[in-house]
């Protein structure tokens, strides 16, 4: 989990930062004049405009995951119900002949990759969809 996490964290981080960099600081100026500390800023203004962006990162992020070997492989190896991953599994089913098991894995894989993607995309763009109604 945390060869995947390492992987996979660059693509959170800069969605998280090209989130908060469109929220428009006038409601985070707007916010401190009317009392609220720092952390309230963040946490009742910035963090609720930026939730979109943030979560289409962990979607991404988590989709980059699922496929992720290598690191996996190299940090955690590969013990069955301990540190196997997906795409591990698929590895290790093509190894033992299992292509019906490995098929079934590719395709879970894949279909929870389009999901995945698909949210991603619809939370991504809000400003562009609002501007087209």
């Amino acid at each position: 989990m945390l060869a995947a996490s390492a992987i996979s964290f660059p693509l959170v981080l800069k969605s998280s930062r090209a989130a908060f960099a469109e929220v428009e600081l006038q409601y985070e100026q707007a916010a401190r004049v009317l009392g609220l500390g720092e952390w309230a800023v963040f946490f009742r203004v910035s963090l609720p405009l930026a939730w979109r962006g943030i979560m289409a990162g962990v979607l991404l992020a988590l989709a980059r995951a699922m496929g992720e070997f290598g690191a996996t492989l190299m940090i955690a190896g590969s013990i069955v119900g301990k540190t196997q991953t997906l795409a591990l599994a698929v590895y290790e089913a093509m190894q033992a002949g299992q292509e019906q098991m490995a098929l079934f894995l590719v395709l879970l894989v894949s279909l929870l990759s389009v999901v995945l993607l698909a949210v991603a995309g619809f939370l991504a763009e809000p400003n562009q969809r609002e501007g087209r109604a």
